[in-house]
C-alpha cells in the first residue's frame, strides 16, 4: 500500500516534468526542483519549456488545481525521485561518465530528508551510482540510517527505477511501459513499487539497484550495436554497389532476422551515450559495444564525404546545400547528440559555404551552425535553390514531398524514405 501522499522530482526536463506531472495527475502533491529560474517560471505558469506531445494541456492541469508547483530550493516531502542529466565528457573511446548533476541531487535533498523518506534515481546512470547517493546522503546526515549500513531496517530507503520512454510518445509511455524496479535492499525495492503501481499499468519487476542500473544501459547499448551493424552494412553496401534498403528488406524476409534501418549516426541522449558507461566501468569486456559505438560516431564523417564526392562530380563552384532535418530523430524539437548536427558541421568545416538547413521544429539554429556559415531556411526555398539534397531526418513533411522536386538535383538519403 502506497503511503507516499508528496513527491519531490529533482530535475524537470524530459524526464522529471512528465513523470512530475503524472502524478500529481493521479493524486499526489507534487513540487518540482530545478536550477533553472525560466523553466521554473515558465512550469509555475502551467507551460512546459519544452516540446511533448499532450504535456501542455496536462501541466496545465495539474499547476492551476495546486497539485504541482515548481521551485528553485528542496523542500520537505515523502518521496524524493531524482530525475537530472548524466551526459558524457570526451568523446569516443575518451567518453567519460559526468554525475556530477546527480552527485549535486542528494547534497540538495539531504537538509530537507527526514526518517520514512524514499530516495529514487530515475536518471540514467553508471553501475554504482544509486550507491553513491546513498554515500553522500550517509556522510551528509549521519543522524540517520541508510541501507548500505542498516538494511531493511534503515531510516531512509533508497532505489533505482531506470525510466524507458521515447520522445514524443513520454506521456503515454510513463504509464504503460514496464519498470524495472532495483532496491538497494528488497524492503527498498517493494516500497519504490508501491509508489509506481500508483501510476505505471505495465509489468514492474524488482531486482538490485546495480542489475537496474545495468538493464538501462544494456537496452540501450543492445539497440546501438544493431544500428551498427545496418550501418557496418551501408559501407558495404557503397563498396560493393548494392542498395542498402533492398538488401535489408530481403535480409528481414527470414523470420527470425529483423535487421535496423542505417542512418546518419545515432542521436539522442540515451543510445548514443549510455553504451559509454558500460564501457567506461568494463573497458576490456565491452569490446563490442565499443566498435559498435566507433561505427556509429563515424557515420557523419561518411555522410560528409558522400555530399563532397557528389558536389565534385557536379563540378560547381559553390554548390547549394540543402540539409533537410537537425534533430535526432523525426518530428522533434530534440538536438542532443544529433548526428545531422554533426553532418552539417563537419560540411562546413569542409568549406561548403552555402549549407541552407531546414529544421521546421526549431526557430534558430545551434551557435556551433552558424558559426560555420550555415543559415537557417524555409524548406521550400532551400528546395528549389539545391544543388544537392541531403535528407537526414525523415520528419513527416520531408517524407511526403512531391518526387517531381527533386529533379535535376542529386539527391543523399541517408534515411531510405525515397
Amino acid at each position: 500500500m502506497n503511503d507516499i501522499h508528496r513527491i519531490a522530482v529533482i530535475g524537470l526536463g524530459y524526464i522529471g516534468l512528465p513523470t512530475a506531472a503524472v502524478f500529481a495527475a493521479n493524486g499526489i502533491e507534487v513540487v518540482g526542483v530545478d536550477i533553472n529560474k525560466a523553466a521554473v517560471d515558465s512550469i509555475n505558469r502551467g507551460r512546459p519549456h519544452f516540446g511533448e506531445p499532450n504535456l501542455n494541456a496536462l501541466v496545465r492541469r495539474v499547476v492551476e488545481a495546486g497539485a504541482l508547483r515548481a521551485t528553485l530550493d528542496a523542500e520537505p516531502a515523502d518521496a524524493f525521485i531524482i530525475a537530472v542529466p548524466t551526459p558524457i565528457t570526451g568523446h569516443g573511446i575518451a567518453a567519460r561518465p559526468d554525475i556530477s548533476y546527480v552527485e549535486a541531487a542528494p547534497r540538495e535533498i539531504a537538509p530537507v530528508l527526514a526518517a520514512g523518506n524514499l530516495v529514487i534515481l530515475e536518471s540514467t546512470s553508471p553501475v554504482g551510482t544509486t550507491e553513491r547517493i546513498a554515500a553522500i546522503l550517509a556522510e551528509l546526515r549521519p543522524d540517520l540510517g541508510f541501507p548500505q549500513d542498516r538494511g531493511d531496517l534503515a531510516d531512509v530507503q533508497i532505489a533505482h527505477c531506470p525510466e524507458r520512454v521515447l520522445p514524443g510518445r513520454i506521456l503515454e509511455e510513463v504509464v504503460n511501459n514496464a519498470r524495472v524496479i532495483g532496491g538497494m535492499t528488497r524492503k527498498c525495492a517493494q516500497r519504490a513499487l508501491a509508489l509506481y503501481k500508483v501510476i505505471v499499468r505495465g509489468d514492474c519487476r524488482l531486482t538490485t539497484a546495480r542489475t537496474a542500473e545495468l538493464a538501462k544501459l544494456s537496452e540501450n547499448a543492445f539497440r546501438d550495436v544493431n544500428i551498427a551493424f545496418a550501418n557496418e552494412l551501408a559501407n558495404i553496401c557503397d563498396t560493393l554497389s548494392i542498395n542498402v534498403w533492398e538488401l535489408i528488406a530481403m535480409a528481414n524476409l527470414h523470420p527470425r532476422v529483423n535487421i535496423l534501418q542505417p542512418g546518419p549516426g545515432v542521436g539522442g541522449h540515451c543510445i548514443a551515450v549510455d553504451p559509454w558507461f558500460i564501457v567506461a566501468s568494463a573497458p576490456e569486456q565491452a569490446r563490442l559495444i565499443t566498435q559498435a559505438r566507433l561505427i556509429n560516431d563515424a557515420r557523419p564523417g561518411q555522410i560528409r564525404d558522400q555530399v563532397r564526392a557528389a558536389a565534385a562530380a557536379i563540378a560547381i563552384a559553390r554548390p547549394v546545400i540543402a540539409c533537410l532535418g537537425l534533430s535526432y530523430k523525426r518530428d522533434v524539437d530534440d538536438l542532443r547528440e544529433s548526428p545531422a548536427v554533426d553532418v552539417v558541421r563537419l560540411l562546413g568545416e569542409a568549406g561548403f559555404a552555402d549549407l541552407a538547413v531546414v529544421e521546421p521544429h526549431i526557430a534558430r539554429l545551434p551557435a556551433e551552425l552558424a558559426a560555420v556559415g550555415a543559415r537557417l531556411e524555409d524548406f521550400d526555398r532551400a528546395l528549389a535553390d539545391a544543388d544537392i539534397v541531403l535528407l537526414l531526418v525523415d520528419h513527416m513533411g520531408f517524407r511526403q514531398v512531391d518526387r517531381g522536386r527533386l529533379q535535376g538535383k542529386i539527391v543523399i538519403d541517408t534515411r531510405g524514405v525515397w
